[in-house]
C-alpha cells in the first residue's frame, strides 16, 4: 500500500557525471539499496542543474550551495550526498605570477559556490577589484588561460590535478583562503529534493543515499564501471584522486561542521550582496 505522498513513479534526479557523484549514487541508481526509492537519472553539469532547480524541474538535484538561497522555498537540503571537504577548493590559475586587479577572469558559473568563494577572496585580497568576468564551461577554462584568451581562470573538479599539464600557475586557492579565515570545511555541492515529496520520502531518500555511499566505500571496485563510463576519458588514477578528495564524512552526513560551513558561506555572501539572505530555518531537514 502506498503511503501518503509516496511517489509511484521513479524520482527524477539529475547529478553530474563527475566521479564523486557516480561513486556516491552507484548502488542507489542501480537498485542495490533495499527499500530505496527508484531513480530516473539524468546527467548534467552543475550550471545546468542550478538552472533546473531555479525553474523547479526534477525531484532531486545536485546543485551548488550558492543556489540554495534561491530555491529553498521549493526544495529541502538533504543532510548527505553532497560535496564538502578540506583541501578541495577551487583554484585561480594564470599563465604566471601577477596581480588580478582589473584583469579578465573566466568562471564556470556566476551561480556557483566557486564564484562565491572567489568573490569573497577578491573582497579580502584585491582592493582594486577584478575586471571583466566571463562565464564558460569549466573544461574550456584552462585552454583559454593557456592561449591568452583570458587573464585568469577559476577552476573546479579534477582541474586541481591537471592544471600543470597546461603549463599554468596556481595564483590562489579559494578553499585554502576560506579554511584559513573561517576554520570550516569548504561547501561545494548540495543534494536537494522537493519538499512536496513529503517528510517520509525525503527521510527514506536521505537514508538510501547514506547506504549507497557506504556501499561504495565498502567495495569501491563495484562502482568503478559506472564511474569510468561517465568520467569523460579521465585517467583512472585521477578519478580515484577526485573521489578521495570529494567523497568524505560530509558526504555521509553534513553534521554540525557541515551545516556551520554552509550557513557561514551564505551569510557572508549575503552580507556582500551576492545572494539573498537565508531564513532562520531554511537549512532544516524535515
Amino acid at each position: 500500500m502506498t503511503a501518503p505522498n509516496e511517489p509511484v513513479q521513479p524520482l527524477q534526479i539529475a547529478y553530474s557525471p563527475c566521479p564523486n557523484d557516480t561513486f556516491t549514487f552507484d548502488a542507489l541508481a542501480h537498485g542495490r539499496v533495499p527499500g530505496a526509492p527508484a531513480l530516473d537519472v539524468t546527467f548534467a553539469d552543475i550550471d545546468i542543474t542550478n538552472g533546473m532547480a531555479e525553474r523547479g524541474e526534477f525531484d532531486v538535484l545536485k546543485v551548488s550551495y550558492a543556489v540554495l538561497p534561491y530555491v529553498l522555498d521549493e526544495y529541502a537540503l538533504l543532510p548527505c550526498g553532497g560535496a564538502l571537504g578540506r583541501g578541495c577548493g577551487p583554484l585561480v590559475l594564470t599563465r604566471g605570477p601577477g596581480d588580478l586587479t582589473g584583469r579578465t577572469v573566466a568562471v564556470p558559473s556566476e551561480r556557483s559556490t566557486a564564484y562565491l568563494l572567489f568573490r569573497l577572496w577578491a573582497a579580502d585580497t584585491l582592493p582594486g577589484g577584478v575586471g571583466e568576468i566571463v562565464v564558460m564551461p569549466f573544461h574550456e577554462i584552462m585552454p583559454a588561460v593557456r592561449d591568452g584568451k583570458v587573464d585568469a581562470g577559476l577552476v573546479i573538479h579534477e582541474a586541481r590535478f591537471t592544471y600543470q599539464n597546461y603549463g599554468l600557475h596556481k595564483l590562489a586557492d579559494m578553499g585554502e583562503h576560506w579554511e584559513n579565515t573561517t576554520g570550516l570545511p569548504i561547501p561545494l555541492g548540495a543534494i536537494i529534493a522537493k519538499r512536496s515529496l513529503g517528510a517520509p520520502t525525503l527521510t527514506r531518500l536521505a537514508d538510501s543515499i547514506r547506504t549507497s555511499v557506504r556501499a561504495a566505500w565498502d567495495d569501491p571496485e563495484v562502482s568503478r564501471p559506472y564511474v569510468m563510463e561517465h568520467a569523460q576519458e579521465m585517467d583512472p588514477a585521477v578519478a580515484d584522486q577526485h573521489i578521495g578528495l570529494y567523497v568524505n564524512e560530509f558526504t555521509a552526513d553534513l553534521g554540525e561542521d557541515g551545516h556551520a560551513a554552509i550557513r557561514g558561506l551564505l551569510t557572508r555572501a549575503a552580507a556582500e550582496g551576492l545572494v539573498p539572505p537565508l531564513g532562520p530555518n531554511a537549512l532544516d531537514f524535515p
